[in-house]
């Protein structure tokens, strides 16, 4: 595994992120391809053996299951110490004042219901998972502030939101004491590389890391064309983003990868990290063989013929999710 520090911090990340939004049964939430504890038991594991430390999870993902599952397999599995525990705030929790958004009071009780249900007294990066265009900036920033001052989180990101809106909460940030951005986790793959006009060059700008949600498409960069996993089946989320997925560029990534003999999600993530703004792909794992495939990429060198191969079928489309 490699690691590197998540741009202007010295918090020192692995370069594929567990992504636990699949894990915490179908019981609560929206998942129904979601793993219960049993079952994730043996990605968990797989994750520590290959040194994958930074786990990413949110409150709202099995609504709560998540964080609960992750919690306990970060007691089972490893050490609190030797992990970068990352989470998320903003989509609805439940109906009641402060159970969705960014407001103060939101940012407070639920920031406090992610500590209780991962077991730990504080987290490693807390995202906003959605601009919240009902609420003022200075609000938000202001909560931020108070739930870093008062220890419960080390570093603050958001995920998912115009150029402009990430802007206007970072100028917010600096203008008002802190604490700065130091990560957007944005999605970005082969099928949609909107990011690349105005979010990848503000970030590299204002040296804020990029953490990447659905590199794959939601495994429909990772087989041929038409063929369906679990999740692509069952995922209304995976199913809006990408249900008219290009087979051109699906055709493109298969090709390099007979011609590699590799698999084709590595071919697929190693375009991902070949990006220089690029931190951590956010993996989705549901099998030990997905983290296996992910940091086999890291070792994934393209030529500029194959990146250009695999390039070339894109053509320009409505950014999606958010």
């Amino acid at each position: 595994m490699e690691y590197v520090n998540l741009a202007g911090t010295s918090l020192a990340v692995s370069r594929i992120a567990l992504g636990c939004m699949g894990f915490g049964g179908s019981g609560r939430g929206h998942n129904p391809w979601a793993l219960d504890e049993e079952a994730a038991a043996s990605v968990f594991r797989r994750a520590v053996e290959l040194g994958i430390t930074f786990w990413d999870t949110a409150n709202v993902y099995g609504g709560g299951a998540s964080e609960e599952l992750v919690g306990r397999a970060v007691r089972r599995y490893t050490r609190r110490e030797d992990v970068v525990l990352a989470t998320k705030v903003g989509l609805p929790m439940h109906d009641g004042p402060g159970g969705s958004g960014l407001s103060r009071k939101a940012i407070l009780a639920q920031v406090d219901g992610s500590l209780t249900r991962l077991g730990t007294d504080y987290l490693d990066l807390y995202q906003l998972h959605r601009f919240d265009p009902a609420t003022p900036v200075e609000e938000t920033v202001a909560a931020l502030r108070e739930v870093v001052a008062a220890g419960k989180v080390r570093y603050v990101g958001a995920s998912s939101m115009w150029s402009w809106q990430f802007a206007k909460l970072q100028h917010t940030a600096a203008r008002d004491g802190g604490p700065a951005f130091v990560s957007m986790q944005h999605q970005y793959s082969l099928v949609q590389r909107e990011e690349e006009r105005e979010m990848f060059p503000l970030l590299a700008d204002q040296r804020v890391g990029s953490l990447v949600w659905c590199p794959l498409a939601s495994g429909r960069l990772a087989r041929p064309y038409g063929r369906a996993t679990a999740r692509s089946a069952g995922d209304p989320v995976a199913r809006r983003f990408f249900a008219d997925v290009d087979r051109p560029i699906v055709d493109a990534v298969q090709s390099v990868a007979r011609a590699r003999s590799l698999p084709m999600a590595q071919v697929a993530l190693g375009w991902v990290l070949g990006n220089p703004v690029v931190t951590a792909p956010v993996v989705g794992a549901t099998r030990p063989g997905h983290l296996d495939d992910a940091a086999a990429a890291l070792d994934v060198r393209l030529t500029g013929d194959e990146r250009a191969a695999l390039e070339r079928p894109y053509t320009p489309r409505l950014p999606t999710g958010f």
